[in-house]
């Protein structure tokens, strides 16, 4: 799909890089609106990158809406020849697949639900034609996850799985939202997985839940003092299974300020990750060891 253009009043301009999510259409997204930021273009304001789109905010009467039209298309242009790699992070998520906050919670919406007569997990792994509950935690936890975007709510990670279409897991929302959904709870919608970074309304399947916060507007949590969000775009998770004893010791640590999140910097290639999924996506995971 040739990228697409259009206006939004006149202080935004939407850029559309594709009209379905893949990681090549992430990758143009990220690659524009980093050079976007690098180009400091005088009377840009704000830059929003989501999943395989953008939007520039600017002052028109700094920069003319046709003159920050012009800026995009050149970044664009030289972007498309740039190499297909960043410098990202790895982090590590625990997640307590099954738990009995996210069950509870679930149990009390099976009207509004698909299949109401079995879990999240059940039902995803059905149509999914995954071997129950224990195949569906090997498929979501056996390969990373990128994050996409962060927001819709505050520090709230969108996150595709990198694996070939034919795997990637999909499940729909809820027929109707939920008027609860407990904070850190894991989720998915469609091909897109999350992480709830606060209690709240939602409509996402509800897969388990992390002791991890990744989001504290007062910024007490000591990993997240720096920025009161964990995730940013471009980087990537490894979800890690864990029991409730496990789940119950890392709630201590954080509560205690002992907790620290297990994370490296790598550099990501697109290319050769096309080349060799399975292995590349190992070396990947290696790489927290």
């Amino acid at each position: 799909m040739k990228t697409r253009y259009s206006f939004g009043g006149d202080e935004h301009i939407f850029v559309e890089c594709d009209e379905e999510m893949s990681l090549e259409a992430f990758f143009k997204s990220l690659s524009i609106t980093t050079a976007v930021k690098e180009a400091k273009i005088r009377g840009v304001t704000e830059i929003c990158p989501a999943n395989a789109s953008f939007q520039i905010k600017f002052n028109p009467d700094v920069i003319a809406p046709d003159a920050m039209l012009k800026e995009l298309q050149a970044i664009e242009a030289t972007a498309a020849k740039a190499p297909s790699t960043i410098r990202t992070r790895i982090i590590e998520i625990p997640v307590f697949y099954n738990d009995p906050w996210t069950h509870e919670t679930l149990m009390r919406f099976r009207e509004r639900h698909q299949g109401p007569t079995s879990t999240d997990i059940e039902y995803t792994a059905r149509i999914n034609n995954l071997d129950g509950v224990d195949g569906f935690i090997k498929a979501h936890s056996g390969a990373p996850w990128f994050v996409s975007m962060v927001g819709f709510v505050a520090g709230l990670p969108f996150l595709y799985q990198m694996v070939d279409r034919k795997r990637q897991i999909q499940s729909p929302k809820y027929l109707r939202p939920r008027t609860d959904t407990p904070r850190l709870t894991v989720g998915h919608g469609g091909c897109f997985g999350c992480i709830y970074s606060v209690r709240g309304a939602g409509g996402y399947q509800m897969f388990g839940i992390t002791p991890m916060p990744i989001y504290d507007p007062n910024q007490k949590i000591k990993y997240l003092q720096d920025f009161m969000c964990l995730f940013r775009p471009g980087d990537i998770v490894r979800w890690k299974p864990i029991n409730r004893d496990e789940y119950d010791a890392t709630v201590a640590d954080v509560d205690a300020g002992r907790f620290a999140p297990v994370m490296r910097d790598v550099t990501f290639s697109l290319d050769e990750f096309k080349a060799d999924m399975d292995g590349y996506n190992a070396k990947l995971m290696g790489a927290l060891k």
